[in-house]
């Protein structure tokens, strides 16, 4: 699904105006119809319902006036209260003020303090809240009048509902100034807007709904918006299918390179993802005193026992690599899981990587060997398209930028490094972006705090190069593989909370989800 920001919101709107001539009227009819419907559908025993709706000047009050309207004719009790004088109306939303007038419906007008006590004895009463105060304009704090109604709303007890984005968060940013409506329900109208999906927006959100609006189909097929939402829809129509009639070499071939004395659970880990996500076959290179523990925990990967100094690998590694990379339908490379910091890992990745010409996953301690000036330089030259998987730490070590920096955006900064570093970028955090070299953008739909444990991100980079060995173009894989790394979290979620869940515990549960898929 794509996602706009609001200044694209705005420009889609123009154009449904001016190039296919539907009156803005029209499109404030069906949202204000579309948010009545997601009530009616989600909330039983609406009719039973008290809801007080709370509109702004601009027009997305008049979708809340709008919204009051088809509740009414639902049998809904409805109370409407404006933020604002009548003068000072939208054109389009002095209409539905005038229509609701018409059809009896008081609208009590806040235009100074004194007539804040009114809307708390409302508030008190209701049983649904709609906030229809500021949509998708806002930039910066919240001024005047609104910000005690906004306070009022935060502190009823009603089941609060948003229409298209909570007054007082950013569109763009997901920046909150000095206060936002704390949604139970966003009703977003016919895409999200990014605002909601990165933080501290998305936590002001509550559920998202999205609703369509009527914009002509040919407006949405057209309309680039270079961010989309990772969702079901969007990784069934991209997971490779198992046929009948074939052999493990038609599920491709995946070459990890992981592990360290101390650290053999990242390189296991790592390579289960890669075989469970339906991997044909796994080549795996270690470090030879590993070889106990690796032979014991994985069955079925081909093992590559490897040099190694200290308990790490060492550059003698490079010719066996080397050889292991010329088999004949060599897919994909995974590296960096459990690989330690050592000078002789360093020296060994700063010589392999350029010489890779398939595709690469590097995570974990394969991109802290880039976090250095020699390191920079060689990702700017690889011969084949690479996802980075990094923390923000990561990728603070990385770019050289404060960690603050890249949270506070984390979309700018992640198009901006997979831009400037030709790469395929996967910011892990809450919510992950995956970011391609031409700009284009991921949001992730899936996941939760369970996955705050160290070992989830091996699990990650196995499932990404899993799916791009059975076929998935390394831009398809990444955000794929991300939504299926949160659904995994998402599904042991009721079993296991967020608390105590373990990276084992994804892989325990990934032949049940990926069944789900066929």
């Amino acid at each position: 699904m794509k996602i706009l920001t609001g200044q694209q919101m705005k420009d889609f709107d123009t154009q449904a105006i001016q190039k296919y001539a539907i009156p803005s009227l029209i499109l404030m009819e069906n949202a204000g119809r579309g948010i009545s419907q997601v009530l009616h559908d989600r909330i039983e025993n609406l009719s039973d319902c008290r809801i007080l709706i709370i509109a702004g000047k601009g027009n997305n009050g008049g979708d809340g006036l709008c919204v009051a309207r088809h509740l009414m004719s639902m049998g809904v009790t409805v109370e409407v209260f404006i933020a604002g004088s009548p003068d000072q109306l939208s054109p389009e939303t002095q209409t539905q003020a005038e229509i609701l007038k018409r059809a009896e419906c008081k609208i009590q007008y806040l235009m100074q303090q004194r007539a804040l006590s009114t809307l708390k004895a409302s508030l008190q009463r209701a049983d649904i809240v709609i906030d229809a105060l500021l949509g998708i304009g806002v930039k910066g704090p919240v001024r005047e009048l609104l910000q005690p109604i906004i306070e009022q709303i935060n502190q009823c007890d009603a089941f609060v509902v948003a229409a298209d984005l909570p007054s007082g968060v950013d569109a763009d940013t997901g920046h909150v100034g000095n206060i936002a409506v704390e949604a139970d329900l966003t009703v977003t109208l016919e895409y999200p807007k990014l605002g909601l999906l990165l933080y501290p927006g998305r936590g002001y959100a509550g559920e998202i709904v999205a609703t369509p609006i009527g914009y002509p189909a040919t407006l949405k097929a057209s309309f680039e918006s270079g961010i989309e939402w990772v969702d079901d829809e969007y990784v069934r129509a991209r997971l490779p299918q198992r046929k009948a009639y074939s052999h493990k070499g038609d599920y491709g071939r995946v070459l990890l390179i992981a592990g360290s004395r101390g650290l053999s659970g990242a390189a296991v880990m790592a390579a289960e993802a890669a075989l469970r996500c339906g991997a044909g076959l796994l080549y795996m290179g270690y470090p030879e005193s590993l070889s106990p523990i690796i032979e014991r925990r994985l069955l079925e990967a081909v093992k590559f026992p490897l040099p190694e100094t200290g308990g790490a690998l060492s550059e003698e590694a490079l010719e066996i690599i080397e050889r292991l990379m010329k088999e004949p339908g060599m897919d994909v490379l995974a590296i960096g899981p459990g690989l330690s910091r050592k000078p002789s890992v360093v020296k060994l990745l700063h010589k392999l990587l350029p010489q890779v010409k398939v595709p690469m996953v590097i995570d974990a301690d394969g991109l802290n060997a880039l976090a250095t000036p020699q390191g920079r330089k060689i990702v700017k030259k690889l011969q084949a398209s690479a996802i980075l998987t990094p923390h923000p730490g990561e990728l603070s070590r990385l770019i050289d930028q404060e960690i603050s920096t890249i949270e506070s955006d984390r979309v700018g900064i992640a198009r901006k490094t997979a831009r400037d570093l030709g790469v395929i970028l996967v910011l892990k955090g809450i919510p992950t972006v995956t970011a391609r070299p031409s700009g284009e953008i991921s949001i992730n739909s899936t996941g939760n705090s369970g996955l705050a444990t160290g070992g989830s991100g091996d699990v990650l980079t196995g499932l990404i190069a899993g799916l791009i060995a059975q076929g998935m173009p390394p831009e398809e894989a990444a955000p794929a593989g991300v939504y299926l790394h949160g659904l995994l979290a998402d599904r042991l979620k009721p079993e296991l909370g967020e608390r105590a869940m373990l990276p084992r515990d994804l892989l325990r549960i990934m032949p049940k989800v990926l069944k789900e898929f066929g």
